[in-house]
């Protein structure tokens, strides 16, 4: 059982973390959301229905639990590792029994009025069980290979049962993740090395399995007007969409591909599409840097925290943000195949904004409580 009286001490009063809180990191994240507002009131043709005013409400919620969760001692946090990767991957292995289908996935579950993508909530849990296992090891124990069947199973399972359902753009986004926190934990180059290699042995393999509809998204990366009506028809009018915007954009709510419904899913996956036609490279150019704004923010928390926990968990809560960015925005402009990632903070969706604001309410904790030292070794809170 936990022991909450462990936590609750003298340490930092709850007024106290409330004055170290970061308020301009949230004005941050509310100026990013307000974007995507304005977006999706665009979407709906001069409408807060049905997109704009649910998401303003799941960002309101959002910044609630993110003040939650930031108030709560690290340690805790460390302690609850593992318990909350054991719930998230449960639910996601529950999506292959009780799961939802939609757009040719099993990817949610129907939890009373909501849907939860449990995925969403798999790339966090992630992070806090890989920062707390590799915080009971010392650098040297780190590329011991004994020491790395826990954590590389800790990736496996869930990927495994994400690229199941099938939802290859989070399991490479898992992979990606958790690959970071082990370079960051101390695992040495060789490791990437073979590892490297073994993935380029496994592409004929991995080849042979996907589905049908992934091989198709490949070709159409590499060639998009081999089928323009058909596989090649998403990124082909984004490209048009992007590139009719020009330098100011056509005006907010102006977007003809957008507005004559040619750009598709623009609600969600190709939302900086229709930020681009409408607002053009300027606007584009003003998302992008406070997303950067955002990530150097969270690699600054990492590099200031006296504690391996901290380090790690901010670590990965930046590298995962970055990707989300890095992947959605490449993928509407062509540079990389169309996968399902949302934009973040501005595509429509419930369960992926909570846990993003979950893990920026992790990053804060740590932010707080960034002067904090936790002893090393595994049976530090057991």
């Amino acid at each position: 059982m936990l022991d909450l009286r462990r936590f609750t001490g003298r340490e930092m009063r709850i007024s106290d973390k409330l004055i170290e809180f970061n308020w301009g990191f949230l004005l941050l994240l509310a100026a990013i959301a307000s974007i995507g507002f304005a977006m999706l009131y665009s979407v709906a043709d001069g409408s807060f229905s049905p997109w704009a005013l649910r998401q303003m409400i799941r960002f309101a919620v959002g910044a609630g639990v993110l003040l939650v969760v930031a108030m709560i001692d690290l340690r805790l946090w460390m302690q609850l590792a593992y318990p909350i990767y054991g719930v998230a991957l449960a639910l996601v292995a529950a999506v292959d029994i009780f799961g939802v289908t939609g757009m040719g996935a099993q990817r949610w579950l129907d939890v009373g009025p909501i849907q939860l993508q449990p995925s969403e909530i798999m790339k966090i849990a992630l992070l806090l069980a890989l920062a707390r296992y590799f915080h009971g090891l010392t650098l040297e124990e780190v590329s011991r290979l004994r020491n790395l069947v826990i954590p590389l199973l800790i990736i496996i399972i869930p990927v495994g049962l994400v690229v199941k359902q099938p939802d290859l753009g989070t399991a490479i986004l898992l992979t990606a993740s958790g690959a970071v926190i082990f370079f960051a934990a101390g695992l040495r180059w060789r490791y990437f090395i073979i590892s490297g290699a073994a993935v380029l042995a496994a592409v004929p393999i991995v080849w042979s399995r996907l589905h049908d509809y992934q091989r198709n998204r490949v070709f159409t990366f590499l060639d998009p007007e081999r089928d323009p009506m058909g596989a090649g028809y998403h990124i082909l009018q984004s490209k048009i969409a992007l590139g009719s915007g020009g330098v100011f954009g056509k005006g907010f709510m102006q977007g003809t591909q957008s507005h004559l419904n040619f750009l598709p899913e623009k609600h969600t996956d190709f939302i900086f599409t229709m930020l681009g036609e409408e607002l053009g490279l300027v606007g584009g150019l003003l998302l992008l840097s406070l997303y950067f704004i955002v990530l150097m923010f969270s690699l600054n928390v990492s590099l200031d925290c006296r504690n391996q926990f901290g380090r790690l968990l901010s670590l990965g809560v930046s590298v995962t943000f970055f990707f989300y960015v890095f992947i959605n925005t490449a993928m509407v402009m062509g540079l990389l195949p169309v996968v399902g990632v949302p934009l973040p903070l501005v595509s429509y969706g419930g369960t992926s904004m909570l846990s993003l604001m979950f893990a920026f309410g992790l990053l804060m904790s740590v932010y707080i409580h960034r002067n904090q030292e936790i002893p090393r070794g595994p049976s530090a809170f057991w």
